[in-house]
């Protein structure tokens, strides 16, 4: 049996019983049957509509990083004054928050495990001083970490043992660029 049968019989019969409300309505007050019909087009045409300029508004809302032909990368600054990037890690899509107050690439439990790494294996042997206090860290190194055109290998990196939201993208990778620069609220990276 196809599933679709269920679904087109259930709008067949709302239909009808909204065809049937419509219809008994127009006898009783036509006038105010068709203002309300009118009202409850409008709002079905305003859905449809906003639906389909969702993207565009997304975009403008959170803008995204862009890569242009030369390799530039570009980074807007989020409302929450965040400059964030997308990157593969190991062949993983990894969220990254830029951080030049970090020394290092600091990766989430989550995201380390995202990546393939065995956080429960890792060595927790370095410690690190943040805004919630010191904390536990692992060295790892990363096969892969590329963003854009470019991919890097064998980059060292560590795994926070604390509850961390996402992961930081310190001063160590951002290093590897030649330019790194601030332009009406974008973020410009290349090398």
């Amino acid at each position: 049996m196809d599933p679709d049968i269920p679904r087109v019989i259930y709008y067949l019969l709302l239909l009808l019983a909204i065809g049937g409300y419509l219809v008994a309505a127009l006898r009783r007050r036509p006038g105010q049957a068709l203002q309300q019909l009118m009202i409850w087009a409008l709002i079905f045409l305003g859905v449809v509509a906003v639906a389909g300029i969702w993207p565009d508004v997304r975009a403008a809302i959170l803008p995204a990083q862009t890569v242009t032909q030369s390799g530039r990368i570009e980074l807007p600054l989020r409302a929450d004054g965040h400059y964030y990037l997308q990157a593969q890690v190991n062949g993983a899509t990894i969220d990254f928050v830029i951080d030049t107050g970090a020394s290092q690439i600091v990766l989430s439990r989550a995201d380390a495990e995202r990546a393939g790494i065995d956080t429960g294996a890792l060595a927790y042997i370095g410690r690190a001083f943040t805004a919630n206090g010191e904390v536990a860290t692992a060295p790892v190194r990363l096969d892969s970490l590329s963003v854009g055109p470019f991919t890097d290998r064998d980059v060292a990196a560590v795994v926070n043992r604390g509850v961390m939201e996402g992961s930081l993208l310190g001063m160590s990778y951002l290093t590897r660029f030649g330019k790194v620069q601030f332009d009406d609220r974008r973020m410009i990276l290349e090398r």
